[in-house]
């Protein structure tokens, strides 16, 4: 308990950047926190802080034991309140990420706050790829495989994309009948802002080891405009079958060249490793994970 209550000093001089302050908040004499330092240092053999008789800093050795020593203390406050809350109902506020075209997840998120009414949802749609980690959300929904080994992560389901595009244009420009027909369409490619990389048509029918490089009419970063576009007749696009669900079932799109697109995506709900499971989110991850979500028909 010595080292622990040593490491919690530690962390208020480090914050407060006093000695007399991180006393007064801890309920010990200044004097008590710069022996309980001193005896730290003494201890790791390095200086944790600059002193002077006006300002007190963190070494470089001292932001990085600041950094370790905060995960030792929110690992403790986690591993209490886990046990604390088990029987609490999910109250609080839960910072969710979700992809710019999570509208798919509309209804669930609004069922889930009329059945969580003590839960405050803090929703952020963008395509950028989040660090839950250092931006401090509780969880994300994301589309692919997982690498990171400091995140969990359960599937909410699977996804099959299509190639899309205007009876208009189709009037127009006719009808594809083989994949390499491609070759002579104008063809509407999506940017993939993690990577900046273009998103490639998973093309079947081809032979083993060959890619077709179907022209590059337009290429954005954002999937509605690329749907806006298709939509305008100005060429085909390959996306997800829910972000187009709706323009296909009115007419105002068309789905080509069925089974021949080969790529399925993977949505899921991922959370930091690290983190215990409130209730609030223990509550949100089985709820968005029910077998009802609306991804595939």
């Amino acid at each position: 308990m010595d080292k622990l209550n040593g490491i919690t000093v530690f962390v208020q001089v480090a914050e407060s950047r006093s000695f007399v302050a991180a006393g007064r908040l801890l309920g010990i004499s200044a004097s008590a926190v710069g022996k309980s330092i001193a005896r730290m240092e003494h201890k790791l053999s390095a200086r944790l802080f600059h002193r002077n008789t006006r300002s007190i800093n963190l070494t470089a050795e001292g932001t990085l034991f600041l950094e370790r020593c905060r995960r030792v203390l929110n690992e403790l406050e986690a591993a209490e309140q886990e046990l604390c809350s088990s029987s609490q109902a999910p109250r609080g506020t839960l910072r969710i990420s979700l992809p710019l075209q999570g509208k798919v997840l509309f209804m669930q998120l609004s069922s889930f706050m009329r059945q969580y009414p003590e839960v405050r949802l803090e929703l952020d749609f963008t395509d950028r790829l989040v660090d839950l980690v250092e931006e401090g959300f509780d969880a994300v929904i994301r589309t692919g495989q997982l690498h990171d080994s400091r995140l969990m992560a359960r599937k909410l389901g699977n996804c099959e994309f299509h190639l899309v595009g205007a009876p208009g244009y189709f009037a127009a420009k006719g009808y594809p009948q083989a994949v390499e027909q491609l070759l002579e369409h104008q063809c509407l490619h999506y940017r993939m802002p993690s990577t900046g990389k273009l998103e490639k048509w998973p093309l079947a029918g081809l032979a083993q080891g060959t890619e077709l490089k179907v022209p590059e009419t337009m290429v954005c970063n954002n999937l509605d405009m690329l749907i806006h576009t298709a939509r305008q007749g100005l060429g085909i696009a390959c996306v997800p079958e829910f972000a187009v669900r709706e323009a296909l079932a009115v007419g105002e799109l068309e789905s080509i060249l069925p089974g021949r697109i080969l790529r399925t995506l993977q949505m899921q709900v991922v959370w930091p490793s690290s983190r215990y499971l409130t209730p609030k989110l223990r509550a949100f991850i089985d709820f968005i994970c029910a077998d009802d979500i609306p991804l595939q028909r």
